[in-house]
């Protein structure tokens, strides 16, 4: 009704289309509805003439993904979060763009080519201060660029810059955009390489995985935003960790969550402090998908995919398709 409504009369598409409306909305409604998921072709396995990355509507609503050559190739998708997602193209990883898929607008920015990293993640967030991040897909955002760099003698050594708040005409482009001087740095195994999963931002910390080619293990890289200090976490599984199986996750109690699936059992953790203050890993929850989900072949192997960041619903593929699941309640839905 509401849109029939914006489209038969002027004022109420002024009303319905405002910033205020909006934040009104979602605080009587809630959260609002997933509108989709975004999947990107792995560029070895991009199908001839198909565009990368896809998105995939979950209910009635429809979005042109940016378009960076005019072409067939497009950006793949590096991150989303407030609203917007971030897309970066794997040709040319200095030149990032940040898209609106309410409104379709964009953004272009250009990373410094000075940065020069073998390895990377790029992470987007809402740059407005005390923003309940209810109605700000529209204002300021910052972009984070975290980076692996390989020296002479072989080790490997972490870095993050933060642009400066980008605000304005979303229609120009941001190449003259300021970054920070790079965090303290951070010395890693030679190893190591940040996973494609997108990042998680739990208590104005962004959080990475961090996969070791030697032995399969994992490690989450945090890179705290007011201090501009990156860190290691350990992880609550040691040892080879087969790809697929773990996620982090923002759980719904404002912590940091890590989930593992081993064969049809989905294992959750939430790292909590003690009374003295010290952080550890705490069971959540122990989930037997195979009395949850509608599994014919036991056999076949899950995969977590991603989750939603400040509640608990994660995404897992199976032979039959994508499941949401949330771990609190035990409901699910195909995707």
């Amino acid at each position: 009704m509401s849109p029939r409504a914006s489209v038969a009369n002027k004022r109420w598409l002024g009303i319905l289309s405002c910033h205020a409306f909006r934040g009104r909305y979602r605080k009587f409604h809630g959260s609002s509805p997933m509108l989709g998921f975004i999947y990107s072709w792995p560029l070895d396995f991009l199908p001839r003439k198909a565009p990368s990355p896809r998105f995939i509507s979950t209910i009635k609503f429809g979005a042109n993904i940016p378009d960076n050559r005019g072409g067939n190739y497009k950006y793949p998708a590096w991150d989303c979060r407030h609203g917007r997602v971030l897309l970066r193209d794997n040709w040319t990883p200095t030149h990032l763009v940040v898209w609106d898929p309410m409104t379709g607008r964009q953004r272009k920015l250009k990373v410094p080519t000075s940065m020069g990293y073998v390895d990377g993640a790029t992470a987007l967030l809402c740059a407005a201060s005390d923003c309940d991040h209810r109605a700000c897909h529209a204002g300021p955002f910052q972009v984070v660029f975290l980076g692996l760099d390989l020296t002479d003698d072989d080790n490997c050594v972490a870095h993050a810059r933060v642009s400066s708040p980008v605000t304005g005409d979303w229609s120009k482009s941001c190449s003259d955009v300021e970054w920070s001087d790079m965090s303290s740095s951070l010395q890693l195994a030679p190893d190591a390489f940040i996973d494609s999963m997108p990042s998680i931002l739990v208590e104005n910390a962004l959080h990475f995985m961090l996969t070791h080619d030697d032995d399969d293990s994992v490690e989450i890289l945090k890179y705290d935003l007011s201090s501009n200090c990156l860190s290691l976490i350990d992880t609550p599984l040691s040892g080879a960790i087969i790809s697929g199986s773990t996620i982090l996750m923002a759980m719904e109690d404002g912590s940091l969550g890590f989930a593992h699936v081993d064969k049809v059992t989905l294992n959750i953790w939430s790292r909590q402090l003690d009374a003295n203050g010290k952080a550890s890993w705490t069971m959540r929850r122990v989930v037997e998908l195979i009395n949850l989900l509608p599994f014919q072949n036991t056999n076949k192997r899950l995969r977590l995919v991603g989750s939603v960041e400040a509640s608990d619903i994660i995404f897992i593929t199976a032979e039959l398709g994508i499941y949401e699941v949330n771990i609190k309640t035990l409901q699910w839905k195909k995707l």
